[in-house]
């Protein structure tokens, strides 16, 4: 399969891929975030978040909130907040509960000051301008504000990137194949830490550091298969890599009882200067 003209950058921040297939509907982010179920130790993501927001009282503002299960725990354990979702995708916002809005993150549709607390939560890597969004999360914080975001290492996963490189040499008939796309490398959690430091002050980082463990490759073939809004930026068959990483995996599981990913995510906690 050839490259897209796109480019692997222009790719991940590209519009029409992001709402028109990527987040269109909440069916592969979901794939994504279920393969945690599989960790150890299991983190309660939206419960962490809802903990850090524990002295804010106003409105919250959940930017690039998906298929909105962050806004869902939030109205749950604090509904003395008024919670909004944005998104690029119209699509994926039909799945979260109101209000919400399609929105740019570089181009928010909110006043100066006028929210309490912002989330961004994986998702400042598919934005073009990156320290642009992050100036705009500051635009619209009150003093003392605070920014929760979240995003993953560029060691997260590694065995699935070499799963994907094997799987891909072994369609294409080479020792190993051409990478997978990365979806966190632009804003990766390496990387964050000084790009908010430019707006944020007292920039906090929560390594969340675990071991996926499965006994069936359903859950590993079914996050590999999310990646397909980026399949012409493999340089490989997709649906052919994909059916040998799942022997691979299939294989490793009867050999070992068991197939390993390597995690290493964090949220980074933030507040205006």
């Amino acid at each position: 399969m050839a490259n897209s003209p796109l480019g692997h950058e222009a790719a991940l921040t590209n519009r029409s891929v992001l709402a028109g297939s990527a987040y269109n509907t909440g069916h592969d982010l979901a794939a994504r975030q279920n393969l945690y179920q599989w960790q150890r130790p299991r983190y309660d993501l939206p419960g962490l978040v809802s903990g850090y927001l524990e002295g804010v009282r106003g409105t919250v503002v959940d930017i690039g909130c998906g298929n909105g299960k962050f806004i869902r725990r939030l109205k749950a354990d604090r509904p003395d907040l008024q919670v909004i979702g944005t998104d690029i995708s119209a699509g994926i916002l039909a799945e979260v509960p109101p209000p919400v809005a399609v929105a740019d993150a570089a181009r928010l549709p909110l006043a100066d000051a006028s929210m309490n607390a912002a989330l961004a939560l994986h998702m400042l890597y598919h934005v073009e301008d990156i320290p642009k969004a992050i100036r705009e999360l500051g635009r619209v914080l009150t003093d003392g504000g605070i920014v929760i975001a979240s995003t993953n290492s560029d060691q997260d996963k590694a065995e699935l990137d070499h799963l994907w490189e094997r799987a891909a040499g072994d369609v294409l008939g080479t020792d190993r194949g051409p990478s997978r796309i990365s979806l966190s490398s632009r804003f990766s959690l390496e990387k964050a830490p000084a790009l908010l430091g430019a707006v944020f002050s007292d920039v906090q980082v929560v390594n969340l550091p675990g071991t996926i463990s499965v006994t069936d490759p359903a859950p590993v073939i079914a996050h590999m298969k999310s990646y397909r809004a980026w399949a012409d930026q493999h340089a490989v068959p997709f649906d052919e890599t994909i059916r040998r990483a799942q022997a691979l995996v299939t294989a490793a599981i009867q050999q070992n009882g068991h197939f390993e990913i390597s995690c290493l995510g964090g949220l980074l906690y933030c507040r205006r200067r």
